[in-house]
């Protein structure tokens, strides 16, 4: 497939590009600093752009088969993740463009019926503007006519192995017999690029741990 991914120098961003290269996919990896990409690939194309303009969003993906965005917001300006929806949304609308995977957060998952993770006393205060932001911009995706798919990973995700074995789920947090929930970065990429190899989850949100 001809893909899209946006945030592609992220921890998160860069595992997506390199599951879909092995898988022999044409990836776009749009950045802020081409600089920070390692490595390069037969199959890699680097764009530098920004995300929020929507004018190049529908550029970069114009005749793209998927965009994947694995945005992620400096400290301190969380909110822009929803600008960064609308303007996403706007620009795929604008390409005819209708498939699109979101890296997003754990915290609107549900621990038990109505609660979120992010309202729980548990949840770190100084994740929860991230948390609140994500929350938002699924709901910017939820609304739109887009071919959509949230994934929103284990409560901690860290880099580490790639095991391609894992547990998916959907609006609920995923825990282990011990209450944990974790992910690799490299197990999520595998999980995200799966769904947009074999789409299952179009225009609903699931959920990845172990």
């Amino acid at each position: 497939m001809n893909i899209v991914i946006f945030g592609a120098t992220g921890t998160v961003g860069f595992s997506l590009v390199q599951e879909a290269l092995k898988r022999n996919h044409h990836v776009t990896a749009v950045v802020r600093d081409p600089e920070r990409m390692k490595g390069t690939h037969e199959n890699l194309e680097l764009k530098q752009g920004d995300i929020l303009s929507s004018d190049f969003v529908a550029e970069v993906v114009k005749g793209k088969e998927a965009v994947i965005t694995a945005y992620g917001p400096v400290f301190g300006k969380e909110e822009e993740l929803v600008e960064v929806a609308r303007s996403l949304v706007e620009g795929l609308r604008r390409a005819e463009v209708s498939r699109l995977l979101i890296v997003g957060g754990a915290g609107s998952l549900e621990v038990e019926p109505g609660v979120r993770l992010l309202d729980t006393a548990e949840f770190p205060a100084e994740l929860r503007p991230l948390a609140v932001a994500h929350a938002e911009a699924y709901e910017v995706f939820r609304q739109s006519d887009l071919e959509w798919t949230y994934c929103s990973p284990a409560a901690e995700m860290e880099p580490g192995r790639r095991t391609g074995q894992f547990r998916i789920g959907m609006d609920k947090l995923i825990t282990d017999e011990a209450g944990n929930s974790r992910i690799t970065v490299e197990d999520y990429a595998v999980a995200l690029i799966d769904e947009m190899d074999d789409p299952y989850f179009v225009g609903t949100r699931f959920t990845v741990a172990y």
